[in-house]
């Protein structure tokens, strides 16, 4: 259907293709371009049933006020993952293909409908660093620990269709998607028809926002629903506010990439965008790089927006030249995206609202120690550390001539994903290190250091630039192509440095070009934890510690006795420029990006059997078929109030999906370390919680188990404790085990922005697997509340002012939420019934936060998984 006439044709060569032109659209000239990119979409696939005029209109509405919350439904061009939300993902589509099967039905109908590439990029894990044989070791290791993994993603490759992946060893999927993926402008053929629309694209790593600096859409969402996607399901959305970010002026000499990405992410948590899109606009975007961009796109699920959005224009085709795009896709971009109304040409677009950056007052800077969103400037990083740290300690390490003191940096890591993908402050780095070794300087020696590239790319400009071996000098050796340290990939520290923390309770740091810093995240024994560029991270490395004050203190001292200063090491942005001019070239994404899926030897070599239906290994520990389509029928249960539920935990504001959902390292003492021992599995062996996502024995038993998560309701333990049932504390897996053999359904109480940070769709399976019925919450998250709904747990926001701590509970109440087997109408409002230990009793309203039509129905039919199957497969 095509009830606006919007449908016209564009000649290019000797293709004609069929486009939705907005222009014909009077009203939607000053959409702002983020939004034009959904209606393109709105309007390529209405179909009178599920989008009709209505839904184009809603747009239209939007334009007359900036706002309209009306629900439409997406249809992205593609999907991205990871293999540590990918493997999930494809374990359940293969668990999918045996429901089928055992129904009776074709169970190769469980194939992705929607293009998928899976990037295996965040298995790596830095155990060795700081020499030439690190990367080599790192890589055996992988494999080593992934082997069962890696076959089972192989036989995915081989047994889906519509399903590519990118093998280990090549970079991450952000910047694989940057660099080479991403095309800006679709194509397919259609009723007969050629058809060019825009590039779009949803991922199960929540930084997938990286790609909106290259002018395409794409956002995070949980595995649960990239998988329903992968089917031909419709995303369901809310047509979304969107905050218009100006940019003027220009950035002043030796201001990074970082400091204006880090300004951007403090600004925008301040102003509020959860579940908007933001779009950057202004005489300032000519001035800042496809690089610069893109890291500002790629912390999006930092400063809370769904995307931050750059609209297509020259720089967009200038990228696309540099990383050997065909010619003739560039000049479709261009002649595209100029016909149909969607390249940058105009900035007084309608906005929902807007703020202001003038680059040239942005300052040097670094966030932590906790959150992306605490921007410090360079210069009061010192004291904000010492104002952190309760006294100071100090303890000698053992036959060495040094001490490790609170506040000194142990991890400085150039890491993946926000400053890798920018060439400026990657040779910046190099730049530093090549002046500080000719000047005599050295690493600490308590500081692990590691370099782990977004993509080979950048490691073929350095050593174009003769950079490598000055970095190498410095400890920051070649460790492995993926998410590293960012992640909790950074491996163990030396044992004489993890000794002393331990023994002295030391607050040590760690220093990262990552893009999480969370509590907990980069290594169990860091406390303090900056993002900072790679410039920083060498130049921290360099001092130690995190209490120097670059603009007094020396960084360094050469062997001729003399002080260099921070200054004295520092690149100008005329070196680094002119260095990437003769460095960044064509040639080196044409070779590195040759045979980008044929992988190494180690990969070709991998075993895997050509079969539709995955044959499960009784004795994996790594892939499992997960219990989703247990006792699965035809038709979906009866929706049922919860009765007599008890509160498994209550936690405070800002719990991450790194609290919730398994991360890092499996400590022996866990219940999945216990588990793994049972099954004969050495602690040397047990890897990552993140490598172990496709076995759901060990996923939910880390559930909820994070070393700085905090129960309210048992405060005297700090981690992953509960009562059971009989009021014992015990870890929260184990109670829930106990409640669950009750027959005794669950809850979880929680404060403000509950489920922040990255898309891991186990911080919901995890939920769903222990029995939690509800979470109940001040505010969510938009991904995780997203996943919650997919796995058919319910979302519920406190009403009225009422949080947790006017409910004074214990643990030992009972609540009731009636009124759900009645629930037809998004976001209705129902109430919550405690009943007190004393026998006193509370009604608290709530506002359930299934938020569209299409999440009711998932609700009802227990998840997302559950509703595709029945409706379009079966």
């Amino acid at each position: 259907m095509n009830s606006f006439f919007t449908k016209s044709y564009l000649q290019i060569g000797n293709t004609r293709y069929a486009v939705h032109n907005l222009n014909t659209l009077d009203w939607a000239a000053r959409l702002p371009y983020s939004l034009k990119v959904l209606l393109e979409n709105v309007l390529r696939h209405e179909d009178g049933v599920h989008i009709t005029k209505d839904h184009v209109l809603a747009f239209k509405h939007w334009a007359q006020s900036g706002k309209n919350p009306t629900d439409i439904e997406y249809s992205p061009a593609r999907v991205l993952m990871q293999d540590f939300t990918g493997v999930p993902a494809i374990v359940d589509l293969a668990a999918m293909r045996d429901a089928v099967a055992t129904l009776g039905g074709n169970s190769e109908k469980i194939n992705p409908l929607t293009p998928v590439d899976l990037v295996i990029d965040h298995s790596v894990i830095v155990d060795h660093s700081g020499n030439s044989e690190a990367f080599e070791k790192n890589v055996t290791l992988e494999f080593q620990r992934n082997t069962e993994r890696y076959e089972f993603l192989k036989w995915g490759q081989s047994a889906f269709k519509n399903f590519r992946v990118v093998p280990p060893g090549t970079g991450i999927c952000h910047q694989v998607n940057l660099e080479y993926l991403a095309k800006v402008v679709w194509t397919n053929d259609t009723n007969g028809e050629h058809w060019a629309f825009p590039d779009t694209v949803i991922g199960t790593d929540s930084h997938t926002t990286m790609i909106n600096g290259l002018g395409v859409l794409g956002w995070g969402v949980g595995g649960i629903e990239a998988e329903a996607t992968t089917l031909g399901l419709g995303m369901s959305m809310t047509l979304p506010e969107v905050i218009g970010f100006k940019i003027t002026g220009k950035a002043n000499e030796g201001i990074t990439a970082t400091d204006i990405v880090l300004t951007v992410t403090e600004m925008l948590r301040k102003k509020g965008v959860v579940e908007k899109f933001v779009e950057f606009y202004g005489p300032g975007l000519d001035y800042l790089s496809l690089a610069d961009r893109a890291t500002i796109s790629n912390m999006a699920p930092e400063y809370g927006a769904t995307c931050g959005y750059f609209p297509v224009d020259q720089e967009t085709l200038n990228y696309l030249r540099l990383t050997n795009r065909s010619p003739d896709l560039i000049q479709l971009v261009e002649q595209y995206t100029k016909s149909v109304g969607l390249w940058r040409e105009q900035d007084d677009l309608i906005f929902t609202d807007t703020l202001e950056l003038d680059l040239s007052t942005i300052a040097p800077s670094v966030a932590g120690p906790k959150r992306p969103q605490d921007r410090i400037p360079l210069s009061n990083v010192a004291s904000s550390v010492s104002n952190a740290i309760e006294s100071f300690k100090s303890v000698h390490i053992p036959n060495t001539d040094y001490q490790l003191k609170d506040g000194s940096v142990v991890i400085a890591a150039i890491t993946s994903c926000t400053n890798t993908s920018n060439p400026s402050v990657m040779i910046g780095a190099g730049l530093l290190a090549k002046k500080a070794v000719e000047k005599g300087l050295i690493s600490k020696p308590w500081v692990k250091t590691s370099l782990a590239p977004g993509s080979q790319i950048v490691t073929e400009y350095l050593n174009a630039a003769h950079l490598t071996p000055y970095l190498n000098q410095l400890g920051f050796n070649l460790v492995g192509y993926g998410c590293t340290t960012c992640i909790g990939n950074s491996g163990p520290l030396d044992p004489k440095i993890a000794t002393a923390i331990d023994e002295a309770q030391l607050d040590v740091a760690a220093v990262l070009s990552g893009n999480r810093n969370f509590e907990g995240r980069i290594h169990p024994q860091v406390k303090l934890s900056f993002l900072a560029s790679p410039m920083l991270v060498v130049a921290y490395a360099l001092a130690g510690t995190t209490l120097i004050e670059f603009e007094n203190d020396p960084i360094g001292i050469t062997p001729t006795g003399q002080p260099i200063y921070l200054k004295d090491i520092w690149p100008s942005n005329d070196e680094i420029q002119k260095t990437l001019e003769t460095t960044l070239t064509q040639t080196i994404f044409q070779s590195k990006y040759a045979n980008v899926f044929e992988g190494s030897e180690i990969w070709k070599q991998l075993q895997t059997p050509k079969v539709a239906l995955y044959p499960w290994k009784d004795t994996s520990t790594y892939v499992q078929n997960p219990p989703y389509f247990e006792h699965f029928s035809s038709a979906p249960l009866a929706l049922q109030n919860i009765e007599n539920a008890r509160v498994i935990a209550m936690f405070g504001d800002s719990i991450t999906t790194d609290h919730i959902s398994p991360a890092g390292n499996i400590k022996p003492s866990s219940p999945a370390g216990k588990h793994l021992q049972t099954l004969g599995v050495s602690q040397d062996d047990f890897n990552s919680y993140g490598s172990r996502r496709g076995n759901h024995e060990i996923m939910m038993r880390g559930t909820f188990a994070n070393i700085r998560i905090q129960n309210e309701l048992t405060p005297e333990h700090q981690g992953g404790f509960a009562k059971d049932p009989s009021g014992n504390i015990t870890s929260i897996y184990d109670a829930a085990m106990e409640h669950k053999a009750q027959n005794t359904p669950l809850i979880v109480i929680a404060g403000k922005e509950y489920g922040t940070g990255s898309s891991r769709d186990w911080a919901a399976k995890g939920t769903k697997l222990l029995g939690i019925q509800a979470v109940i919450a001040e505010s969510f998250e938009r991904i995780h509340r997203s996943n919650l709904v997919g796995m058919g747990v319910l979302p519920l926001t406190f009403m009225d002012g009422i949080t947790r701590k006017d409910l004074q509970l214990s643990g030992n109440e009972i609540f009731n939420i009636p009124g759900l087997k009645d629930l037809n109408h998004p976001r209705s409002k129902i109430d919550l019934h405690i009943t007190y230990s004393d026998g006193t009793e509370r009604t608290v309203p709530l506002l359930c936060r299934l938020d569209t039509e299409s999440e009711i129905d998932y609700y009802r039919h227990g998840g997302i998984l559950p509703y595709v199957l029945r409706t379009r497969m079966m």
